[in-house]
């Protein structure tokens, strides 16, 4: 597996979901507000740069700047 991967490997959800089954990684998915796209093979994908957190840092830094365009 290479870590350039987009989404999680099967192995990885897996581990995730604590299940094989795909609809308990679906209900798993849904529960804990863990954003997924169903596949072409009607299995879950998770990108990784959602468990991994990757660009938390811009999008924090971005919410911190943000001000009102709000007429006074």
């Amino acid at each position: 597996m290479s870590t350039n991967e987009l989404c999680l490997s099967r192995k990885e959800m897996r581990e995730l979901c604590g299940t094989p089954l795909k609809d308990r990684q679906f209900a798993f998915l849904r529960a804990n507000g863990i954003r997924h796209y169903k596949g072409l093979d009607d299995r879950p994908r998770v990108l990784r740069s959602t468990v991994e957190g990757v660009g938390d840092e811009a999008a924090a830094k971005a919410i911190a700047t943000w001000k009102p365009n709000k007429a006074a």
